[in-house]
């Protein structure tokens, strides 16, 4: 069925049970994992363990996500977003691995705790994409009804430099499908495609150029 609403508020309310639940569950499990990425950081160049980046996500509400540091302090020192390359020689050695691995999306559970994300949705972007994109593709602004998500449909079926439109479509698919199995569905391949080199891909120097336009 197409909703050109969002999700239901009763869906609503189940999802947020959901990511209660397996949020709190999966920090709890993955502590360990949490400890020792942040003693690696900084042991490697004494820096803050985790990075705060301003995102979007449902009614236009602005939060900062949170990962771990995966690049040099003041990456982006001159305030202007720039995407990580293949080559990217602001990564850290640290930052290479747990980029590889996801694992520098890990925190973004707190976000979720705290209500700005869900498990499944939408990835959120950032402030400056979202006006570029919404003022390409109108209809980008229709994933904006739903919480922005640790992964979704774009993130297990496309890849990271995959065009802005495709991503749209992806992510208005889930969002007129949406459905508790979906969302179950979708992490479950998320966990098969996480060692997957070409799901981490950076951005090609064509796709960097495009982003600058």
């Amino acid at each position: 069925m197409c909703r050109n609403s969002g999700i239901s508020g009763g869906q609503r309310i189940l999802k947020r049970v959901f990511d209660l639940f397996f949020s709190i569950l999966a920090l709890i499990v993955l502590s360990p994992i949490f400890v020792l990425v942040a003693v690696a950081i900084k042991l490697e160049d004494r820096g803050p363990v985790f990075y705060k980046q301003d995102r979007v996500t449902i009614g236009g509400k602005v939060f900062g996500i949170v990962k771990f540091r995966s690049m040099i302090e003041d990456a982006e020192k001159d305030g202007k977003p720039i995407p990580a390359g293949e080559d990217d020689n602001r990564i850290t050695k640290v930052g290479r691995f747990i980029r590889a691995t996801r694992i520098d999306e890990l925190p973004q559970l707190i976000n979720i705790i705290v209500g700005d994300m869900s498990i499944v949705g939408p990835r959120p972007e950032r402030v400056e994409h979202v006006e570029k994109y919404t003022q390409d593709i109108p209809e980008f602004a229709f994933r904006l009804k739903v919480k922005g998500g640790l992964t979704g449909v774009a993130q297990v079926f496309g890849k990271y430099n995959t065009s802005p439109l495709n991503k749209l479509k992806m992510d208005l698919y889930y969002i007129t499908n949406y459905s508790l199995l979906l969302d179950l569905q979708i992490i479950f391949e998320t966990v098969k495609i996480l060692v997957q080199k070409e799901s981490t891909e950076g951005f090609s120097k064509e796709k960097q150029e495009e982003m600058h336009e």
